[in-house]
């Protein structure tokens, strides 16, 4: 067993439950780690025997894309995402961190961890 993380993946979106969140934008931080079985491909050394990170990067991308009001659902969406477009994950962890929320004071970011 091990771990795949993709850290600090950085977009600018436009989610939120205010109208303006959604016109404007802001920026989001997503982190994703995959649980899989890595032995075949530590073996092989070959890419079809191991869960593809560059295609789980486009999955992340591909639902930061769709306009949501909450966190959660982004979680969601892209944790059903993974599991129905992929192959080998065990099991899947997201954060979606959102990056200074309007929340009527200084606030570094809002997050949701998800797992699955």
């Amino acid at each position: 067993m091990g771990l795949i993380q993709i850290e600090n993946m950085e977009f600018y979106s436009f989610h939120g439950h205010f109208r303006e969140e959604r016109i404007v934008g802001n920026k989001f931080l997503v982190n994703l780690t995959i649980e899989a079985d890595m032995k075949a491909p530590a073996s092989s050394d070959n890419l079809k025997d191991a869960v593809n990170y560059q295609h789980a990067y486009e999955i992340v991308k591909q639902q930061m894309e769709i306009k949501s009001y909450l966190l959660e659902n982004i979680a969601g969406r892209i944790l059903d995402a993974l599991f129905s477009e992929m192959n080998g994950i065990q099991k899947a962890t997201i954060k979606v961190s959102k990056l200074n929320p309007p929340m009527g004071g200084k606030i570094g970011s809002v997050s949701v961890t998800m797992s699955r």
